[in-house]
């Protein structure tokens, strides 16, 4: 009996080391074999979407080329969704996923986080001739928004009473009116701004006051920390080297500024 337990003792310590083994492998893996795959969006701009070469592009994907190549190994960008990006690290599928995902505790308990890489926001935004310096700024404008929708909340209680909110009912709706000069500004998310931007460049619109931020991370697997550490390491210097404010001036509209660690 002492026999057996000694042996399954052996054997849950083999195992133990093994897990532990396998739990730090990302980062070695990658190196040894010069390919790391990045889990990306492709139906979400500007963060991540198909472009008229069909090929994957914005601040997402700009972020995972240039992960890669401060490593010195070929990105595979792997296509998620919003329901799927958490399951592909999880099984193995991508090495990391940088796909707008925000840090909350529910998802801190399957996955690790690096610091944070690009801002996710709502905000205002409106012509570079309507000069807006606050929300105070906003009385007698007229705004669209989103009915029921996060700026529409926020906005409410940050605009004067005087400020003309006209609430529509869905975000085409909203970006449609602006467009058509229906309102002078509209208060939207990050990714419903960039793309509007993108499509529509002779509107000459501009980020203009922050409403709320909500900055997005770069997924891990659970103990991968060798990996996590060096993303980190990558993101700080990107930081310090002004690469992230470009990224996000280029998709956004704005400079990333401050950012979580």
């Amino acid at each position: 009996m002492q026999r057996r337990s000694l042996i399954g003792l052996t054997l849950a310590v083999a195992t133990l080391f093994s897990t532990g083994a396998q739990a730090q492998a990302a980062l070695d893996e990658v190196m040894a074999r010069k390919v790391i795959n990045i889990a990306v969006p492709t139906d979400f701009p500007p963060y991540g979407f198909v472009g008229i070469d069909l090929q994957p592009q914005g601040l997402d994907v700009d972020m995972a080329r240039l992960i890669a190549a401060k490593l010195g190994v070929k990105v595979e960008l792997v296509p998620v969704t919003s329901a799927n990006r958490i399951p592909y690290l999880q099984t193995k599928k991508a090495h990391l996923v940088i796909s707008t995902l925000g840090k909350n505790p529910e998802r801190e308990k399957v996955i690790d986080f690096t610091a944070a890489y690009s801002p996710f926001f709502q905000a205002v935004f409106a012509a570079k001739s309507l000069p807006l310096k606050s929300f105070a700024d906003l009385a007698g404008k007229s705004v669209g928004v989103t009915r029921g929708a996060i700026e529409d909340m926020e906005l409410t209680k940050l605009a004067p009473a005087t400020a003309d909110i006209k609430r529509f009912e869905d975000n085409n709706a909203t970006v449609s009116a602006f467009v058509a000069g229906q309102v002078q500004v509209i208060a939207t998310g990050a990714s419903v701004a960039g793309n509007m931007m993108q499509r529509n460049p002779q509107l000459g619109a501009e980020y203009k006051l922050l409403i709320k931020d909500s900055p997005n991370f770069i997924g891990v697997a659970k103990g991968e920390d060798k990996l996590r550490l060096k993303v980190n390491e990558v993101i700080a210097a990107a930081k310090a080297s002004g690469e992230i404010d470009k990224l996000a001036l280029k998709w956004l509209g704005r400079p990333a500024g401050e950012l979580p660690n």
